[in-house]
């Protein structure tokens, strides 16, 4: 996993890029927690997310927002961060201009931002939003949501009530050709802690429907999810 330095924003930004070996390979964006709680790409999370994609042949991107790590700039309370993934994305696109489909994958501050992102590049396909902090953060902008996906959350989690992640995967679930599935993880707090053997478990078996399904017909993820 090759280090990577590009430019972002407000200055360069640091990152670990996978580049498939697969032709025309699928793409993914992996985005970590906040910053100002010590988030950084190299999050175990984030790490199994990053790895559950690339072991289904995409090329994946996994990067410091500014002010971590060697990435310039400061914290911008998720303005900036959302520009940061912007420019990740279209960094990873140049070079993967024929990629078959691009997912964007997101843990706590990063899955509202990868849900941000989702509404502002259609050409995102699919979603996995790792304890979205619902209660925290305004996710009304998902109306319409434009593409299914997953949603994994602890059932023990302090920091994100259950409940209020919950509504949210039902509210984004109740849109028209919208597929959302909606997981929990017995026993497990905002940081997994020892569950992340059981978080890999769920990523594996969407992702393999998901990229099962796409491999078999050019759907997008809410007409493959309808289809599973």
């Amino acid at each position: 996993m090759p280090e990577v330095i590009f430019n972002g924003p407000d200055g360069r930004l640091e990152g670990r890029y996978h580049h498939s070996k697969v032709p025309n390979a699928p793409v993914a964006l992996l985005l970590h927690p906040h910053s100002q709680h010590g988030g950084t790409m190299n999050n175990k999370v984030v790490y199994a997310l990053y790895h559950a994609f690339v072991r289904r042949g995409f090329s994946a991107l996994r990067f410091n927002f500014r002010g971590v790590g060697r990435s310039q700039g400061r914290f911008d309370n998720g303005q900036g961060e959302l520009s940061d993934a912007a420019a990740a994305l279209d960094w990873m696109q140049s070079f993967n201009a024929n990629a078959t489909a691009c997912w964007v994958g997101g843990y706590s501050f990063g899955a509202w931002i990868g849900m941000q992102l989702l509404m502002r590049r259609p050409e995102i396909d699919g979603f996995v939003s790792i304890a979205p902090p619902a209660n925290v953060y305004d996710f009304s902008f998902l109306a319409p949501c434009p593409s299914s996906g997953l949603i994994l959350h602890g059932t023990a989690d302090e920091v994100v009530p259950e409940a209020s992640v919950a509504k949210l995967a039902q509210k984004l679930s109740s849109q028209r050709n919208i597929t959302v599935d909606y997981h929990t993880i017995d026993g497990a707090n905002h940081f997994f802690g020892t569950h992340v053997e059981a978080l890999n478990g769920h990523l594996d078996s969407y992702l393999d429907l998901a990229t099962r399904a796409e491999r078999t017909a050019p759907a997008r993820p809410a007409e493959l999810a309808e289809a599973g």
